[in-house]
This record gives structure tokens, sequence and C-alpha cells, in this order.
């Protein structure tokens, strides 16, 4: 069975986990994780960085950082991970959903603004696939009026817009190092603070509350509770494990980018240009799309993150992953419109009955192929 993701080992994952026992410090805030933090800090012009144990822990400290209050209403795309909208609904705000554009799954900026009213704390632009959102039109609309920005960036490392790193734009921004994404520890995310005024407080969030980590760099005798806050910090030997990758991103994403590059190619009919992928492969995906109608496929490439299909309807998306099943190929489908999710009906029933046409047509009729950096050989070999 050729599996949907396999997690990319580059080598050097289980020297650095060694060092980290070696130095004698594993609960998080040490060595690699101060080597990780640099590197994205210098890499990508970010702010401070935090990592933290997931994307959805990255939130939710921006969630806190922000004093997200029963009342507030937050902006974020119906088509997105829960996370994306949960952290501030812990808060108590009131969700209020984006459409996708019709073309792609990213959220429509042109249909953002007649969501804001004076209650209205926050965007969160979701990065979909590594794809950005049009950042100059999220940020005029956050400087209009005056409504934080922020990045839902976990499937976006090492994505641009006009030249700039996603990640740097807004106030804060959130990223994954899930196992499934470009980069990874197993689980594990980073908070990036891109206004100074918010990094004071947001080192207290990231320590539980406290003051411990000015202690550890000696500025205080002693520390204490401060704060709001949580073990949002991401342990060391993940730390360990991350900067491994971090170290190989270069080469993770060049061969990510053939990959994907070969899918767009054979779909779109320039079969003399495949690099990595096997013919036969290619000609088996293709083979099990007869009879299913006309199929879309990504035409964005991000950060080679995923390379998606989208059928005209749901029940040809099943017939597909069945028949792909049968030649033991694992494709999967993405989200499921948040607007239409049980929690929203009960804790915003409202926004239920809002018609986002769009996104529920990515949630019904979108399917993602594998791809992953081993996969070419895998094929290869099996």
């Amino acid at each position: 069975m050729i599996p949907f993701n396999k997690p990319y080992l580059t080598g050097a994952e289980q020297e650095y986990l060694s060092k980290a026992v070696a130095l004698g410090k594993l609960s998080g805030n040490g060595h690699f994780t101060q080597l990780c933090q640099s590197f994205f800090e210098e890499q990508f012009d970010f702010g401070k960085c935090f990592l933290t144990t997931s994307c959805t822990d990255a939130l939710e400290m921006a969630a806190l950082l922000l004093d997200i209050q029963p009342g507030d209403e937050v902006i974020v795309p119906a088509f997105t991970f829960v996370s994306s909208a949960n952290a501030f609904a812990l808060r108590g705000a009131k969700i209020r959903f984006v459409e996708s554009k019709a073309d792609f799954p990213g959220l429509d900026e042109a249909k953002v603004e007649k969501l804001i009213s004076e209650k209205t704390k926050a965007i969160v632009a979701v990065h979909y696939a590594g794809v950005p959102c049009d950042m100059d039109v999220l940020q005029q609309l956050s400087d209009k009026y005056n409504i934080i920005l922020i990045e839902d960036a976990a499937q976006a490392v090492s994505s641009f817009y006009k030249g700039k790193a996603l990640g740097s734009f807004g106030k804060l921004a959130a990223f994954s190092f899930h196992e499934t994404k470009n980069v990874h520890c197993g689980e594990g995310g980073m908070l990036v603070v891109n206004d100074p005024q918010l990094i004071k407080r947001a080192e207290v969030i990231w320590e539980k509350g406290t003051d411990r980590a000015a202690l550890f760099r000696g500025e205080i005798a002693k520390y204490g509770w401060k704060d709001l806050g949580s073990s949002f910090l991401l342990s060391e030997l993940q730390a360990a494990f991350l900067f491994a990758q971090l170290e190989n991103l270069a080469g993770i994403q060049s061969r990510r980018k053939a990959i994907w590059e070969d899918y767009s190619a054979w779909f779109s009919g320039k079969k003399d240009q495949i690099q990595v992928l096997p013919l036969s492969f290619l000609q088996l995906l293709e083979e099990c799309m007869k009879g299913l109608g006309e199929v879309g496929f990504q035409t964005q490439p991000g950060n080679y993150h995923l390379f998606y299909m989208l059928f005209e309807y749901a029940d040809l998306r099943q017939e597909y992953i069945q028949r792909l099943k049968e030649k033991g190929v694992l494709a999967v489908f993405h989200y499921q419109s948040l607007h239409k999710s049980e929690f929203i009906q009960n804790y915003q029933p409202e926004e239920f009955v809002r018609h986002l046409p769009n996104s529920d047509r990515f949630s019904d009729c979108l399917l993602r192929l594998p791809l992953f950096y081993q996969l070419p050989n895998l094929l290869v070999e099996s």
C-alpha cells in the first residue's frame, strides 16, 4: 500500500536526540529550542519565535495574547482545520466564517470586509496548501478597521508572498510541525510574534503564565505567576528532531517541488516533463479516473505542501478513493466546512444557515494525492 504520507527522516535526528539527552535538559527552551527559533528568525526575518507543542497551541497562545473575550468576533475561513476557529471560540469569541474562492479553497479576500463589525477583533488568514492569501488586501483591512491580522501558516513553512515569507505579515503567525507537514517533529508548532510590544507577555504566557524564562536568564531572583498561560513549550527532544529537519529544508523543498510539478505536468497534459514519479504510477492514477467525469486539479504550487484533485460530486470522489485503494494507493479528502459543524449549530446556530457553496464544494469534492519525500522511491520499490 502506498500511504498518503510517510514522515521523512534526514538521518541526523538520532544524533541530535542523543545530544539533547547528553546536554541534560529535556523539558524545553534549551539548546535545540534556541537553535530552531533562531533559524526561523534569521532565515525568514520573523519577529520573536516560540516553539510550541502544536500549531493549535500557538493559536491558543495568540488568543490569550490578544485578550480575546466573550462578545469579540474573529473572522475565519469556513474551509480550514478546526483549530483555526476553536482557539478563539475557547475564549468566548463569536466566529464569523468567510467563504472560499470559487477556484481555490483559500479564503476569498473580497468577502472579508462585509463580515467586519465594531466587535471584530481579528482576521485569521489561513494560507491553504502554503498558497498565500492576498496579504495586501488583508493588511489594508487590518489597518483600516484597526483589526489584528493573524496568519495561520500551519501549511506554509518556506512559502512567500511578493518575496516576503508568510508568517512575517501579521502581528502573530502560527506554524505546524505535525508529521504531515513539509518539516516536522511528529507533533509541534510555533508562534511568531512580529509586534515587539507583545513579545514580553508572549514569553510569560508560553511559560505557563510565569516569568520563569527571565529567572533562567539570571534577570530576576525568583519567578512568580504573572498572567494567564499554559504548558505550551515543545520538549527539547522534539526540538532536536525538528532542527535536523530544518538543516535539510532546502533539499526537502526541492524534492517536494519535483513531485508536485510531476503531478501538475501529468494532469495538464505535459507528460514529457515528468522528473521523478514513475510513469506507471501516474498512468494508474489516470486509469482510475475513467468514467468519473471532468476532474480539476490544483494549479497554484505554494510551498509544495499538497496536491489536490477536484471532482464534480462527492460520490465521484468516493468512487475514485475506492478505486485507488483497490490498487494500493491511499488518497484522502480534507476539511469539512466549519460553519456546518455540530459545534457551530449548537454554539452559534445563526451561522449554520449561512450559504457558503464554495467551501461546501471543496469539502465534498476535494481529494489529496500522496505527496511526501520518499514517494518516488517507494513507487519504484513496490
